[in-house]
């Protein structure tokens, strides 16, 4: 008498979670984003992913198309999740120079914490961007971290802490390749070195770098002083 309720509760948990289409979708999203990390698009299975999401692939067309689209979801969803995370930092609530810094070390923990997220950007570099440039969310998702980049850096130049005329968006792309580059070529460039850049203390002091690069650049030249008594437009070497 008890085989026969454990194979009811059995065939109950598919039906529960089919009548939950947000928790199937976000189960669906969850493996996906594993088997595409490790495999890329063209080594994902369909197969593979229902399987880990408990779902059949059926539901996972029925959500998301076809692969590609499932693709195009999952990539969409990493973006969403890092954005978010951003959007918690306040950044506009610290001085200047303060939310420059915690971005820069935003950014390398969470390349570290998520690397997923670079190995998905790199599998969608191999098919030139086609799947995000499809996307009808990636734009607007994208815009409110260059938006707060750019009033932090209008602040510091208003109080004379920063340079003038640095497009924010060029500053976001080489905070985010500064971390990027490293990690994602943490093997080879060791290899290459002969130095185990994976290492707490490597990778400690690449923070620092990155912070001081970043800063350094941004910092406004002393206004140059001058001589007493002297013609205007000459100034001291």
């Amino acid at each position: 008498m008890a085989r026969p309720a454990k194979k009811a509760a059995s065939v109950a948990a598919p039906e529960k979670r089919a009548r939950d289409p947000e928790r199937t979708r976000t189960s669906i999203l969850d493996a996906a984003t594993r088997e595409f990390a490790r495999h890329g698009l063209g080594g994902a299975r369909v197969d593979r992913i229902a399987a880990r999401a408990g779902a059949n692939k059926r539901m996972l067309y029925y959500y998301f198309g076809d692969k590609d689209g499932l693709f195009r979801a999952v990539l969409e969803h990493a973006y969403a999740r890092i954005r978010a995370a951003e959007q918690a930092l306040r950044l506009l609530d610290v001085p200047p120079a303060d939310g420059v810094r915690r971005l820069v070390e935003f950014t390398w923990h969470y390349y570290l914490s998520h690397p997923e997220f670079i190995t998905l950007l790199n599998s969608e570099n191999l098919h030139r961007g086609q799947h995000l440039r499809r996307s009808r969310h990636i734009s607007t998702m994208n815009s409110p971290v260059i938006a707060t980049l750019a009033e932090i850096l209008k602040r510091g130049a208003d109080a004379g802490e920063f340079r003038r005329g640095v497009d924010p968006l060029q500053l976001y792309v080489s905070i985010a390749a500064l971390a990027y580059f490293y990690l994602s070529n943490n093997h080879t460039l060791s290899a290459v070195f002969g130095r185990d850049l994976t290492t707490p203390a490597a990778r400690a002091e690449r923070l620092a770098h990155m912070i001081d690069i970043v800063l350094g650049y941004l910092a406004a030249a002393p206004a140059p002083a001058r001589l007493t008594g002297a013609r205007p437009g000459r100034y001291l070497d």
